[in-house]
């Protein structure tokens, strides 16, 4: 049998570029050799580039998406995105893909454009009536805004954080109004939009969601506890800082609606591949609020994902590989 060629591209533009590798690194590590040619593709803003065992470093032919080695050109059966911010979780390097028609494994141009940005993922997911939005507020650099306006519509304590990134960079939880400017202004480095939020009580839950041929279906779900006061990015990177329980210890009615509820939002929003939805169960209402939608879930040995499939009783290896030979069958 034929191997077939997979580009695995890690790496990108934003802050999430060393926890991209890591997640690269796992994935590398669990696509069958037997089955598939792995070439890890590092994007960055100066090349994207192959390197051999060697450490001869190949740029790729963006022309068409290829690699010309010592051995001949290397066109590509699918691209495994494992890009975590710009450009790989923003909609922009599926748009690259598709005019070349090369299939990949996350959600489409336009869904991941969507969920990228939280406010009008959230505007959206909204409109869906089937699960709590907290209150917020959208700010965009370089229009005007007033902190007593905001102030009048949402109550602290508030989350502030950037509008389009991940990993928690630049969010900071605000308690009183000499906060709020710093938090804007901390958040504004690292995005052009920034969304301030109402803080929602209760238990953060995560749960994977995936879909191969028709069949929809969902990881066993985390509870995450953080010993920080949020799940910022030292509590999600740094092994200890956060306790992550899979599966999460709820009861069989809270697992259900978390599953249909996450499943209805990946189906209406057209998502495709594995995707991460994080939600906050309430506390005192046992209401369920959604909090975000991962296009690019983190796949490191630390990540959540992983867990999730282990704890689903499946191996890394046949999860990747089916996520890998449905995307080349969706796209044949």
């Amino acid at each position: 049998m034929k191997k077939k060629n997979i580009a695995l591209l890690a790496g990108g533009y934003s802050g999430e570029y060393v926890i991209s590798i890591q997640t690269a690194t796992t994935i590398e590590k669990n696509l069958n050799p037997d089955i598939y040619n792995t070439y890890k593709i590092v994007v960055t803003r100066e090349g994207w580039w192959y390197e051999e065992s060697d450490g001869t470093k190949i740029e790729i032919d963006k022309n068409d998406f290829s690699l010309n080695t010592r051995t001949g050109k290397v066109k590509f059966d699918c691209a495994f995105i494992a890009i975590h911010g710009t450009p790989g979780e923003d909609g922009r390097m599926q748009g690259y893909l598709d005019m070349l028609q090369i299939p990949y494994t996350t959600c489409n141009a336009i869904v991941s454009a969507l969920t990228f940005n939280k406010s009008y993922c959230n505007k959206v997911v909204k409109s869906f009536n089937i699960v709590g939005i907290a209150n917020s507020v959208h700010l965009i650099k370089g229009e005007p805004y007033n902190i007593g306006a905001i102030l009048e519509q949402l109550k602290f304590p508030l989350f502030v954080k950037p509008n389009e990134s991940g990993s928690s960079l630049g969010v900071s939880k605000v308690k009183s109004v000499e906060e709020i400017m710093p938090a804007i202004e901390k958040a504004f480095k690292e995005d052009n939009q920034v969304l301030i939020e109402e803080f929602i009580e209760g238990r953060e839950l995560t749960i994977g969601v995936y879909r191969i041929g028709a069949y929809l279906q969902t990881l066993p779900p985390t509870e995450i506890v953080s010993k920080n006061e949020f799940f910022d990015y030292e509590a999600k990177y740094t092994p200890g800082v956060t306790n992550e329980i899979t599966p999460a210890h709820i009861t069989e009615t809270i697992h259900e609606q978390l599953r249909s509820k996450a499943m209805y939002i990946y189906r209406h929003l057209n998502c495709r591949g594995v995707v991460r939805m994080d939600f906050i169960l309430q506390k005192g209402t046992g209401k369920l609020y959604f909090l975000e939608v991962n296009t690019m879930p983190g796949q490191s040995e630390n990540s959540i994902v992983p867990q999730q499939v282990r704890a689903a009783g499946k191996s890394l290896m046949d999860f990747y590989g089916d996520l890998v030979e449905d995307c080349i069958k969706h796209n044949s």
